[in-house]
């Protein structure tokens, strides 16, 4: 690699930060007998893996991972290759340069791995590959839409939803396809963080005008995880500034969040206004159906069939987001194919067990502050005595999380909450409960609070 990091050494770091991400279970089925190969003149590492399974899940799910951690420790990386190839039972201090012909017929074409420098658009992200369900037809429309006159409707798109439903595909999805469609046109995709970063750094070089000037040029520009920007007053009145130009000249513009703009903590008045000019869209958790439809479409993309106990156990069991389900779905798969056999539904359900992260320890006060900072209350205020509006209802809130969530009993939820009676908690518990029945917005600020839990 570098003069100062072997192959073997920097591999291992890489690795060590993924099984930090995921699962043993998933850090074994896919991470166990991999090793770099060889980092070529071009700057590409080329990664051996010991199936073809594990080869197409890397490059689906865990390429843009491994690609940053390895420009963390080696900036020259451009890109990730995998090659099917048996890891050496011996490894020696000295590496022995391989000839790049012995990989040529494995290795994939660099377009499907490495995302573009120019637009950090990902190739893989489609709508061909987007499973279309009830949950997201709306979001869909709208994308439609705009691809066929881009900056002139649903400008801009403020597409919402918790974590894993499908926001990044969907919007690199518009990306790739106007890149494809409109050769005239430049697209740019980048998080609100990396905004943020760089026109701080323009602040600093005295370089903010070739700033400016830099994404005034952009025809489409897609901006991921807006609710970072929560409380950053210059970012946002730069963010402000280069929304109207490029309004003002029928550029298409694109955001994502966790959350709806009107709940985002700290986010300028001007710049919600700004959004709801165009169309905001949330992408909810998918229904049992639709999470059965998911299965089967990948599946059958895979060229798998899964019977229907099994897809009715998983989409039964698994229900937070579109991205878990994939993970589930790919590891079945994964173990049937080392089986060389469909596998039995106990199968499944001991794999499923065996995958599951348990949820994140959390006390009841980091859950009442989560719940005050949502709201912009003090966190001191919930468990007080007081009855003011703007404080019952995010104590509400709180006593249904608590119950509904972690199953706290009532009376340790009084206790938490200012010693007040368990008929209070239950009181409170069904009344949100009652509610979550016609109040979609409710619901939606709960599965937002959920979230950042």
């Amino acid at each position: 690699m570098s003069n100062t990091v072997s192959n073997k050494t920097l591999w291992e770091s890489v690795l060590a930060e993924i099984e930090s991400m995921v699962s043993k279970a998933n850090f074994n089925t896919w991470f166990k007998d991999t090793f770099i190969v060889r980092k070529n003149t071009e700057g590409i590492v080329v990664v051996g893996v010991p199936n073809n399974f594990v080869k197409l899940w890397l490059t689906q799910k865990f390429t843009q991972e491994i690609i940053k951690h390895l420009r963390e420790l080696d900036e020259t990386v451009r890109g990730v290759e995998y090659t099917i190839a048996q890891k050496p039972a011996k490894t020696t201090t000295k590496e022995t340069p391989i000839d790049n012909s012995t990989f040529r017929k494995n290795t994939l074409p660099l377009e499907e791995t490495l995302i573009s420098k120019q637009d950090n658009l990902n190739p893989r992200y489609t709508f061909d590959s987007f499973v279309i369900g009830p949950f997201n037809e709306l979001a869909h429309a709208a994308s439609q839409a705009i691809i066929k006159q881009p900056g002139i409707v649903y400008n801009p798109l403020f597409i919402y939803g918790n974590t894993g439903l499908g926001k990044t595909h969907l919007t690199q999805a518009i990306g790739n396809h106007i890149k494809q469609n409109y050769r005239d046109k430049q697209v740019y995709y980048m998080t609100s963080e990396q905004f943020a970063t760089e026109y701080i750094s323009a602040l600093q070089s005295n370089k903010v005008q070739l700033f400016k000037d830099r994404y005034k040029k952009y025809d489409v520009l897609i901006m991921d995880d807006i609710q970072f920007f929560s409380n950053k007053e210059k970012t946002q009145e730069e963010l402000f500034h280069l929304f109207n130009t490029l309004y003002e000249n029928n550029k298409q513009i694109i955001f994502s969040s966790d959350q709806h703009p009107n709940y985002i903590p700290g986010l300028e008045d001007r710049l919600k206004s700004r959004f709801s000019q165009g169309m905001i869209v949330d992408i909810p958790k998918p229904d049992f159906e639709a999470r059965s439809a998911i299965l089967r479409s990948k599946a059958n993309a895979l060229g798998t069939i899964l019977t229907d106990d099994v897809v009715t156990y998983l989409a039964e069991t698994i229900s937070t987001n579109v991205r878990e389900l994939e993970g589930v779905l790919n590891s079945v798969i994964c173990q049937s194919e080392l089986k060389n056999r469909a596998l039995s539904l106990e199968e499944v359900k001991s794999l499923v067990k065996g995958d599951s992260r348990p949820n994140k320890n959390i006390s009841a006060e980091d859950l009442i502050k989560i719940v005050a900072d949502f709201y912009k209350i003090d966190p001191l205020s919930i468990p007080d005595k007081t009855r003011k509006k703007e404080v019952v209802r995010p104590r509400q809130i709180a006593i249904y999380i608590m119950r509904e969530r972690f199953s706290v009993s009532y009376p340790t939820i009084g206790e938490k909450l200012g010693n007040r009676d368990h008929t209070t908690m239950i009181h409170s518990y069904e009344k949100i409960k009652r509610e979550l029945l016609n109040d979609q917005l409710l619901a939606q600020q709960i599965e937002q609070i959920n979230a950042m839990i």
